[in-house]
């Protein structure tokens, strides 16, 4: 039987890295905690943004979160007040371990270029028109359209799971253009996972788009 294994741990150190990058032998289970309270914080509180993906790099000296936003106003805010809060509200209610001056939390905003070669936004777009009840097999046909259009997008596959359209049994459909190597190493395959919370259940999103291959 084959099994099935996430496009981006498949490609670590090909065409993508790891999304945490620290390391802690006494304690790695408390800063495995608070990255995914931070992810899930930001992903929840600024669902508006186009937020693509959180790194986090600690130090024994420095913990940098880099936001990665297609709309990177609505997190900064007006002159920068919401970072400030941001930072603020991490220390005192997520970081377990209290950093001083020496110990500073360093927040940054990155903004994405073009949102529609990016996986995760592009399934983000597709659940949040699912949940206004469009028709599903409609939004899968546009998106595949606008993606394509980038001359930057090799191929793109777009598959959604569940109750669609409220039946009473469940199934999975999709939808390909273009070429998609997914057992390439070196193909630089762009992978993107959102679910759509719907009256009558949830719909999973998935999304890949290939961007050619990596060389180096």
């Amino acid at each position: 039987m084959s099994h099935k294994v996430h496009p981006k741990a498949f490609r670590l150190r090909e065409t993508s890295d790891w999304d945490s990058r620290w390391f802690d032998e006494k304690q790695p289970s408390i800063y495995l905690e608070e990255d995914f309270k931070i992810r899930t914080f930001l992903m929840d509180k600024f669902k508006e943004a186009g937020i693509e993906k959180v790194e986090i790099e600690r130090s024994p000296n420095r913990v940098s979160i880099l936001i990665h936003s297609s709309r990177p106003g609505l997190i900064i805010g007006r002159g920068g007040q919401q970072i400030d809060e941001l930072r603020d509200l991490f220390q005192k209610k997520i970081l377990k371990r209290q950093l001083d001056e020496k110990q500073a939390l360093k927040i940054e905003i990155k903004s994405i270029r073009n949102p529609w070669i990016s996986a995760p936004l592009v399934a983000q777009w597709i659940a949040q028109r699912i949940e206004k009840r469009m028709p599903f097999r409609k939004i899968m046909k546009q998106s595949i359209s606008m993606v394509m259009g980038y001359k930057e997008a090799k191929g793109i596959r777009v598959q959604v799971a569940g109750r669609l359209n409220g039946v009473s049994i469940s199934r999975t459909e999709w939808l390909q253009k273009g070429q998609l190597p997914r057992q390439t190493l070196r193909a630089n395959i762009d992978y993107g996972f959102k679910e759509a919370n719907c009256t009558y259940g949830t719909i999973g999103v998935k999304v890949w788009i290939y961007k050619g291959e990596t060389f180096e």
